[in-house]
């Protein structure tokens, strides 16, 4: 029977029916007496085709080219969305009742369509009146609003920006600032655009796209998690890289708790579909199940599960990811190289331990993150020398430890990991990532732009990408294009704890610390078990002033994970209280775990000398350790402001007076963190008795935005009846040591 001339006239969205079935086009339904059939979206192109041809016979290449367009489509796949149909349609091949198959010609519906030329016609509004009904438009796509950023970053945490969301290791000292003009005006901009962002209208999603939810660990050991988590996102990044397809940016476990509600988190994503998966590995067997969902109406597009050895981890990898393309594109671009993108190794074994290297730097939950990364890393190249994402894992994170711990044989160390992983495979994304992130460290601001804008063209790594050129932007004083560069970062990834605390830490350079604490506070909410992002959130709260909120931020992240950072943070809390005894026990064991930080030497030094059992000797020794490791950071990282006033304020302690008035101006000179270096070196010149040149840079601490807690907390200050108006008569000069000094969080980015 012909389709009614009702349908027509409503651009064919009135519904088919025929037998128990009910095709509504404007709904994208099928329903089966009455309950609704998964069919995936090439399929119900292909029914619609047919359905609109009634008694047609339509060739197969006729099919492909309506639904497919002129891609290339693989054998094969015309013949599976038949097959789909049938089962939909509850219908045997052999006696088909629908769908009639005439070989190596085509396909024709030879099914019975009832005419609803009565049902329109009683809907149909009376001449000059309303209609009863409105008409059913097309499904809207679904939207995804971007959650506004908070502000971000920390004082003393420290997060890498690996990937998805690993909080980066501790950095106090960083190359530059932002010009405080250019500064202003990019959190300004920030902030009215994250106003902005509030009110407009979610995006519709691509027909053609896909969130990869965090697989489940189904094993039932914890210690399993990072496999789980790994192939998820091997699957996310080597999805991004075919092209027709649109990839949403890693989805966060937090978020995918909303994974019951495919059409929520669709809307939530902008995405049309969901792949979900859970893993078990019992020995030398691997079990996943996949699911790929339609998040219109909730239905599951494909599952399937595999039974396989652990060896063949590559191959099920590979065989989901052509799945998701088929259903969604139909075919697979010529280009995709979806195999290849995840068999970087054909080693499981070295697979297997880059995936475990890979979770300590997105979440560095122990002290020693880093260097156990290095070790996995170096573990997986000795069982695949030629595994390049492996070698250039070692170059980031050797270049996180040389931001957070000051090592300049890390800088070294990263040097030639990335060289090695250049000559491996040049021009991976992994190993641009990775020069970038080098670069930067090294203080090469173009060449780290080089790298980071090939990297970003990789949706896989474009997240870390545009962080860390807004790092090099905002170093170099380019407030506006830095403020883009994180504003790309947080379109892919809003609700990345570590994006907001990159954007924190850049507003704490700026001396914008209750920014900056706000920032941190969004990003423990984004990531409440990160022990890195609650100790840097207390180092904050420590440069505030706010002792009352720092000491159980600090605790908290210490009954987390201890970290060095968190450690002297807290041992000045107790500094500042008088229980200069506990203060030593905490500084001895931060620089027990991250020995390299000069900063660290210096609050046990401070600590040692307000203890009075300390004996002289061990305190000179402290500092004379914290100005070696200082001096030898300053030579492969010149332009530190903030190291150079630090081994200024050393040489004065250790009686050079002429050396430390020459780095403190040498500090100046630099222009990087003005309130930090204002702060130290008015501690500088009080300590050599020039109260005058004290004073001077207490005003530009002060006008730097250095609490005046900070500064009255200070005993050198009190002593000497620097503060307005004094608070405390002083010993003579020199006797009384030097306030210890904070340390401020880094993430080493992307």
């Amino acid at each position: 029977m012909e389709r009614t001339e009702s349908g027509a006239r409503n651009g064919g969205a009135a519904p088919y029916r025929f037998g128990d079935i009910v095709v509504d086009p404007a709904a994208h339904t099928l329903l089966r007496a009455g309950v609704p059939q998964p069919v995936e979206p090439k399929a119900f192109a292909v029914l619609l085709a047919l359905l609109q041809r009634p008694g047609e016979l339509i060739g197969r290449d006729d099919l492909l080219d309506q639904v497919w367009g002129h891609r290339h489509v693989t054998p094969g796949v015309l013949t599976r969305v038949i097959a789909q149909l049938r089962h939909a349609l509850d219908e045997d091949p052999q006696q088909p009742r629908y769908i009639q198959t005439r070989h190596a010609l085509g396909y024709s519906f030879i099914g019975q369509l009832e005419d609803l030329t009565g049902a329109a016609a009683a809907a149909a509004p009376v001449e000059g009146g309303e209609s009863p009904a409105a008409v059913v438009p097309p499904r809207a796509e679904a939207a995804v609003e971007f959650a506004p950023p908070r502000a971000t970053v920390p004082l003393q945490a420290t997060l890498p920006v690996w990937s998805a969301e690993k909080p980066a290791a501790p950095v106090r000292a960083k190359p530059g600032r932002w010009s405080t003009l250019g500064a202003i005006a990019l959190l300004a901009g920030l902030a009215a655009w994250l106003l902005i962002q509030r009110h407009v209208p979610p995006p519709r999603p691509v027909a053609a796209s896909v969130a990869v939810l965090p697989f489940v660990n189904l094993s039932g050991r914890p210690g399993d998690d990072y496999f789980a988590e790994g192939l998820a996102e091997e699957m996310r990044d080597a999805l991004a890289g075919v092209r027709g397809l649109k990839v949403a940016a890693s989805v966060s476990p937090a978020a995918s708790r909303d994974a019951a509600d495919a059409r929520a988190l669709g809307d939530r994503l902008g995405v049309a579909s969901i792949l979900s998966a859970s893993v078990r590995r019992e020995g030398a067997r691997l079990r996943i199940t996949a699911r790929l969902t339609d998040t219109a109406t909730g239905f599951t597009l494909w599952s399937h599960t595999y039974d396989r050895e652990l060896s063949g981890v590559f191959d099920t990898q590979s065989d989901i990811a052509e799945e998701v393309v088929h259903a969604l594109l139909g075919a697979i671009p010529g280009d995709s190289a979806l195999s290849k993108r995840l068999t970087a190794t054909r080693s499981e074994a070295a697979f297997d331990t880059y995936l475990q290297g890979m979770q300590l730097l997105r979440h560095p939950d122990q002290p020693d993150a880093a260097d156990q990364a290095i070790a996995r890393f170096g573990q997986a190249l000795k069982q695949d020398r030629g595994f390049a994402k492996a070698q250039a894992g070692i170059c980031r994170a050797e270049s996180w430890r040389f931001q957070s711990q000051r090592s300049p044989t890390a800088l070294d160390n990263a040097k030639a990991a990335c060289q090695q992983a250049e000559q491996m495979d040049p021009g991976a994304p992994e190993v641009d990532q990775a020069l970038g992130d080098l670069y930067r460290a090294a203080g090469d601001p173009e060449r780290a732009l080089q790298h980071y804008r090939k990297s970003a063209q990789a949706p896989g790594q474009a997240v870390n990408a545009h962080v860390g050129m807004a790092k090099v932007y905002a170093a170099q004083g380019h407030g506006e294009l830095a403020l883009a560069e994180f504003q790309q970062a947080l379109k892919l990834r809003p609700e990345a704890a570590f994006i907001h605390a990159e954007i924190g830490y850049q507003q704490y350079l700026d001396g914008k610390l209750p920014l900056a604490v706000a920032s941190y506070r969004r990003a423990v909410e984004l990531d409440p078990k990160n022990a890195e992002l609650w100790g840097t959130l207390g180092g904050l709260y420590v440069e505030a002033g706010n002792d009352a909120a720092a000491a159980p931020a600090l605790e908290h992240a210490i009954a987390i994970s201890p970290a060095a950072d968190t450690l002297t943070n807290l041992g000045l809390l107790r500094y500042r209280h008088g229980d200069y005894a506990g203060a030593v026990v905490l500084q001895r064991q931060a620089t027990t775990l991250t020995p390299d930080d000069f900063m660290i030497w210096s609050n046990l030094g401070m600590a040692l000398r307000a203890d009075p059992e300390s004996r002289p000797a061990e305190i000179r020794k402290t500092f004379e350790e914290a100005a070696w490791r200082a001096q030898n950071y300053l030579q492969v990282k010149p332009d530190d402001a903030r190291a150079a006033a630090e081994l200024g304020l050393y040489r004065a302690i250790l009686g050079n007076p002429a050396e430390a008035r020459r780095l403190a101006l040498r500090a100046e000179a630099l222009g990087g963190q003005p309130a930090d270096v204002a702060m130290l070196d008015a501690e500088t010149f009080a300590l050599l008795g020039d109260l005058d040149q004290a004073r001077q840079r207490l005003l530009a601490a002060r006008a730097a935005g250095i609490p005046e807690a900070l500064i009255g907390g200070n005993h050198t200050f009190r002593r000497l009846g620097l503060l307005s108006p004094p608070t405390a008569a002083g010993r003579p000069a020199g006797t009384e040591p030097p306030a210890p000094h904070s340390s401020a969080g880094h993430s080493t980015g992307g």
